[in-house]
């Protein structure tokens, strides 16, 4: 079958899962995130999983972290299916512009650590009204879903890069022409990373930022769509992990984490917790996974 033609149905499919408007998505993300604690989905038993790990299972309900998954599961089919000035009316806030503002006064490029926190779709259409901006994404499994999710993310100006071996070139090129660059810092490492820790626990990191931040000068900031209590979203623009460029790479990564963590720790609930993310290949220690059997 034409993969175009499958392209377009998985968009329909989409545009049909973001029928439910703001009053509806909350008791719908109760529902599912219900169905998902009572059968004991492997998203669920991740999410379980991580919050004891990392300490948080007495702070953090792991019910109200699959309640926001599910939120931004339904806000992102709306937001990859609706126009994009549609999509921004739902940013009702911006916090540290003048950050933003300030770096591109200095005529840098600006690197956007993007964590997966609140609804980060959402924040890439509003940072494409910023300025020329680039977003590195994970390559969808199989070229349909890939050509869908490169289609939906590449809406109001957002120009997609690959996380791949060749991704640091033409975003090493866009930051030194005084462009933006998106990157979610806790996707898997493309191309290579290092182990720090992220709130207590060794994970390993992409490396992909310190290298990009040192090799262009580049500013750094935190960035994220942060969901509000009616729904609505704040855009947060904070301080960026602290850089020396003359430190070790581990040293440079564990800043990269740290900086992450200050952003969850706001409402860790709005956070990616469906994630293996302290799971992979320790140049010391060997295969780390404490997802098994349990998330199997």
């Amino acid at each position: 079958m034409d993969s175009s033609f499958l392209v377009r149905l998985l968009r329909l499919l989409a545009w049909s899962g973001g029928l439910p408007r703001r009053p509806l998505r909350p008791w719908l993300a109760a529902r599912l995130a219900t169905l998902a604690r009572w059968h004991r989905a492997k998203g669920a038993r991740i999410v379980a999983t991580n919050l004891r790990l990392t300490g948080l299972a007495e702070r953090v309900d792991s019910a109200a972290v699959l309640h926001h998954t599910a939120l931004t599961m339904l806000e992102s089919l709306r937001f990859w299916t609706r126009p994009p000035q549609r999509n921004l009316a739902e940013v009702v806030e911006v916090l540290g512009e003048e950050r933003l503002a300030a770096l591109r006064g200095e005529g840098r490029g600006v690197l956007l650590v993007a964590p997966h926190y609140g609804n980060w779709e959402l924040l890439a259409q509003w940072l494409a009204t910023q300025g020329p901006f680039s977003l590195l994404y994970t390559r969808g499994e199989g070229p349909v879903v890939d050509g869908f999710l490169r289609q939906a993310r590449s809406r109001g100006g957002v120009r997609t890069v690959a996380a791949d071996a060749h991704g640091m070139k033409p975003l090493l090129k866009a930051l030194q022409r005084g462009e933006l660059v998106g990157i979610t810092p806790d996707q898997v490492p493309a191309g290579g990373g290092a182990w720090a820790p992220f709130f207590g626990v060794p994970a390993l990191t992409m490396s992909l930022l310190p290298r990009l931040a040192e090799r262009s000068g580049a500013g750094m900031l935190l960035a994220a769509a942060e969901r509000r209590a009616d729904g609505r979203f704040r855009i947060l623009l904070l301080d960026g992990p602290v850089h020396h460029p003359t430190a070790p790479l581990e040293a440079r990564v564990a800043a990269l984490n740290a900086a992450v963590e200050t952003l969850v720790r706001r409402d860790p609930a709005q956070y990616q917790w469906t994630y293996k993310r302290f799971k992979g290949e320790h140049p010391t220690q060997g295969r780390i996974n404490p997802y098994w059997p349990e998330c199997y």
